[in-house]
């Protein structure tokens, strides 16, 4: 397996299911972020499979698969850079012998902190689903400087609601 390293992701964890019977063969996924003057395909999946695995195909039945979808820009968009203001994330799935179908969307907002914190390297930014509020939460996470190393390229929105 090969992967390539970006400075900026969007990472999601998320339950998908098929309502057909005979389940379906998801080939790939993406994600745009559509912001004022930001239209942004992120378009190098990669998913958690007892390890990363760069998106090779999936298998989705009607139990469904709950794992963690990474979301990375290919090199050529390596000066990319979140600013501040609002946001439409889309997750978008192609089937085999199918076109790309939006699965899901949503609305985020960005500070001005954040988009800084987020450009320099310092930190990621997070949404957190709040039930009572039915909506998403942000702050910023900052990594700790001994992991450095290790997530020097994990500058990336996250997005997480729990598993339905």
């Amino acid at each position: 397996m090969e992967l390539e390293i970006t400075k900026k992701k969007i990472f999601i964890r998320t339950l998908l299911y098929s309502t057909s019977l005979r389940g379906v063969y998801i080939q790939n996924m993406h994600i745009k972020l559509i912001g004022k003057n930001i239209n942004q395909t992120f378009n190098i999946w990669v998913y958690d499979d007892n390890g990363l695995v760069r998106g090779s195909g999936l298998f989705i039945d009607k139990s469904g698969i709950s794992s963690n979808h990474h979301f990375l820009l290919p090199k050529s968009n390596s000066n990319f850079k979140f600013i501040e203001g609002n946001y439409d994330l889309e997750v978008y799935v192609e089937v085999v012998d199918r076109k790309p179908k939006k699965i899901y969307e949503q609305k985020l907002h960005l500070t001005k902190d954040q988009s800084v914190e987020i450009n320099n390297n310092s930190a990621g930014v997070y949404f957190d689903w709040t039930p009572n509020m039915q909506a998403y939460q942000s702050h910023i996470d900052r990594r700790p400087k001994a992991d450095e190393k290790i997530d020097d390229y994990l500058e990336f929105l996250t997005l997480t609601k729990p598993d339905k």
